[in-house]
């Protein structure tokens, strides 16, 4: 998914979405869930499909999710995500997860996946995609 020296920093993009772990996002052993990260990915990744398909889009698939270290409360939680693959009506965003102690300058990545969407008309089905823009990211493919 992503190259193997991105597991050492995170990626210089901005974050997609940064949040603080809190309290009541925990299960028993004091960890924060993993569903909870799993939603502030899926929530990253609809943003970047949602603009490039310029319209509603739907999670239809979450592929190869391990999680790889824990996530602590008070950790800063940054997803970034960027556009994979395209098809007719759907699109694919790989994302990452990293945590950063509050007190602490360095992240370390704590899991990554790569979403798959669905463009979603006013009539609520699937829809095509729009031609990309010259503001498309590179990384698009155009299948």
């Amino acid at each position: 998914m992503v190259e193997a020296k991105m597991d050492q920093q995170p990626p210089q993009d901005l974050a997609a979405v940064r949040v603080i772990a809190m309290p009541a996002d925990t299960n028993p052993s004091g960890d924060i869930f993993g569903g909870w990260l799993m939603c502030q990915m899926d929530l990253a990744a609809s943003n970047v499909a949602a603009r490039r398909a310029e319209s509603r889009v739907a999670t239809i698939a979450v592929d190869s999710m391990t999680f790889l270290k824990p996530v602590k409360v008070g950790d800063e939680v940054s997803v970034y995500a960027v556009l994979g693959r395209t098809g007719r009506t759907s699109l694919t965003i790989e994302v990452e997860a990293w945590r950063r102690p509050l007190h602490r300058n360095a992240a370390e990545k704590v899991t990554e996946a790569a979403f798959t969407f669905v463009a979603i008309g006013d009539d609520g089905r699937p829809t095509p995609l729009p031609e990309p823009s010259h503001s498309t990211p590179s990384n698009e493919s155009g299948t």
